[in-house]
């Protein structure tokens, strides 16, 4: 099956949604081909094939009609036929094509359903391939949930697969899903490493279409970002290729970004001509709801510069498109009655010619009652949508707020009910930091410059955090807290957590080396131990989550008794890593109110795991 470009519909620039702008990322998807799903349906319908070639032609004429109501039709009458002769493939097809038709439906827990019996099948038939589209889907639809976790596991899922079988399109393919995803939380940076690694694949096998989009989307990072002339000369050069293509959808698309682009500098003439190109090109090609758009996009450019006439021109062409688009044959009455009493007016004026002026000042009466009306709904409108739009970016606002404190899913759960129930987790990693003469320098140095360095290092242990998974509790003065196995456990908290202990040690290392004879310059000591915890948010107003039980002291004891760059474990934690970590035993020390207990040094990975 092709890969094709679709679209999500929401854009973050400069920190601000914009609504209306489609962002071109890369799936297995439709081929929407209505003539070919007419052809195939017709030959579907005269019975002239055997079996196979029936499984063969309903999962064609799924794949291509671009009715995604017809698509689940089809869909499910090649599962039916496919389970009655136990073809597992064309099963795997169907509920596929399932997947695709409800998720265009807008449909995504019906669609993830489709697409997780179709993994299932994948699978048991042991078909990498098919299991990477799979994963490539499922990513596409929890993208459009905003579940930004299972977005990362499953394109990070069909990545690897694609990787390992060399499979170079459907590699670079799902590579740039995932940057367009990156790009819809704001984090540039990350997809322009995407970006950049999908690009140089299509551009060598020569994928035009595919590399305008990863184009358009780099451009779209770069905006992201501040930096206007890259943004531009990367969408121009999407919009030239596309153009040579004669792929105009998407041009609409980036002309109606571009206007955006030049109006947020204030450059009116440019945001002007690029909105006019846009509906110009629309309008030659019959592309009907980005005609739409256009309208609607020039209607806002003239509110914003006080042009309200205009802006309500454009507006009243916005609203009559979209009804004419939704409702024709409403539209088409509508025309007749009012031939109707025009005709009847008429006949009225020759018989009564006397109350021709009542007749003229009513009617304009009327017309002068409609455009304060529809002045007045409008204005409405665009006080509705401001409203709209400042409440939604006050509620991202206090969501990433909730982010930064809380996990996840302890953030939702305080959400929805207020609360939060403490949890007792049976095995737990811990890892504690702690800055050697940290002291020492902050009495001496400058508070700003002490404040800005904790933060520089701090924030570098957030983002290794997060690259495996764990979770950062808390900072308390110097010392770092952080802890692998919660708020979901999983199975190898402890490795993950040694493997994140010994990156903190390199950036430590590499900070040092870095640094110029003016810059704080620290050590690190690190203590790991693992066991049972209790978890749980404390406070009403200024929330905090934290962990308790002798687990958490016990780390903090191994932090304290460990060596300047060095990780210092515990006999619990040695016993789940001593298959994957050279580990030094190093005696049985004292413990504050725990007598004597075993410690190692881990010095690195095992020879054999090196590989």
């Amino acid at each position: 099956m092709k890969p094709y470009f679709t679209q999500n519909n929401a854009l973050i620039i400069k920190g601000i949604y914009v609504l209306g702008l489609l962002l071109f990322a890369l799936t297995p998807c439709f081929g929407q081909n209505k003539n070919e799903s007419d052809r195939l349906i017709k030959l579907y319908e005269s019975g002239n094939y055997d079996i196979a070639q029936k499984l063969d032609l309903l999962d064609k004429i799924a794949q291509n009609n671009p009715d995604p109501d017809e698509s689940l039709k089809y869909s499910d009458q090649l599962l039916k036929e496919a389970i009655a002769v136990d073809s597992s493939r064309y099963v795997y097809m169907g509920y596929r094509h399932q997947g695709y038709a409800h998720e265009q439906k807008g449909d995504l827990s019906k669609a993830l359903e489709s697409f997780f019996k179709a993994l299932d099948i994948s699978n048991a038939r042991g078909e990498k391939r098919e299991l990477g589209s799979i994963y490539t889907a499922i990513a596409a639809v929890y993208a459009g949930m905003g579940n930004k976790q299972n977005v990362k596991r499953y394109y990070s899922n069909a990545i690897k697969i694609f990787e390992d079988l060399e499979a170079r399109i459907n590699y670079a393919i799902a590579i740039e899903n995932l940057g367009d995803s990156y790009l819809q939380w704001s984090e540039p940076d990350s997809a322009l490493v995407l970006f950049n690694k999908s690009g140089p694949i299509f551009k060598a096998l020569q994928r035009k279409d595919y590399l305008a989009y990863n184009l358009g989307n780099k451009g779209l990072a770069f905006a992201q970002k501040g930096q206007e002339i890259k943004a531009e000369e990367n969408i121009s050069e999407a919009i030239a290729i596309l153009e040579e293509l004669g792929d105009y959808r998407p041009i609409t698309v980036y002309l109606t970004f571009m206007s955006d682009f030049y109006a947020d500098k204030n450059d009116w003439d440019a945001a002007f001509g690029y909105s006019l190109r846009s509906l110009n090109l629309a309008k030659k090609y019959g592309l009907k709801a980005e005609m739409g758009g256009a309208y609607l996009k020039l209607s806002e450019l003239y509110e914003r510069t006080g042009y309200a006439s205009a802006a309500l021109k454009y507006y009243r062409n916005y609203i009559a498109f979209r009804d004419s688009v939704q409702n024709i044959t409403s539209v088409q009455q509508m025309a007749e009655m009012e031939v109707s009493q025009k005709q009847i007016e008429l006949d009225l004026a020759n018989q009564e010619k006397r109350t021709q002026k009542i007749i003229t000042i009513a009617s304009a009466t009327a017309l002068f009652l409609i455009f304060m009306l529809a002045a007045g709904l409008f204005r409405r409108n665009l006080y509705i949508k401001r409203t709209k739009a400042i409440i939604e970016k006050e509620k991202d606002r206090s969501d990433r707020l909730l982010l930064n404190i809380l996990p996840e899913e302890t953030a939702l759960e305080l959400k929805e009910s207020g609360v939060v129930k403490a949890n007792k987790f049976e095995s737990v990693t811990v890892l504690f930091t702690d800055f050697e003469a940290f002291t020492a320098h902050s009495e001496d140095a400058n508070p700003e410059v002490l404040v800005k360095r904790l933060g520089y290092y701090f924030t570098a242990f957030d983002d290794i955090m997060e690259k495996y998974d764990l979770e950062k509790i808390k900072t308390i003065g110097d010392s770092y807290m952080c802890a692998g196995g919660l708020p979901f456990p999983i199975e190898d908290h402890a490795i993950k957590m040694v493997k994140a202990a010994f990156e903190i040690l390199k950036f430590v290392e590499d900070a040092k080396s870095g640094e110029s004879e003016d810059e704080l310059s620290f050590d690190v000591r690190i203590g790991i131990n693992t066991g049972p915890v209790v978890a749980g948010v404390v406070g009403s107003k200024k929330f905090s989550y934290d962990i308790w039980g002798d687990t958490v002291n016990v780390a903090s004891r191994m932090e304290t008794n460990s060596e300047t760059g060095k990780i210092n474990i515990s006999e619990n934690t040695f016993e789940l890593i001593k298959n994957e970590f050279d580990c030094e035993y190093r005696g049985e020390f004292s413990v504050k109110n725990r007598g004597k207990m075993k410690m190692y040094f881990v010095n690195g990975l095992h020879s054999k795991n090196l590989a």
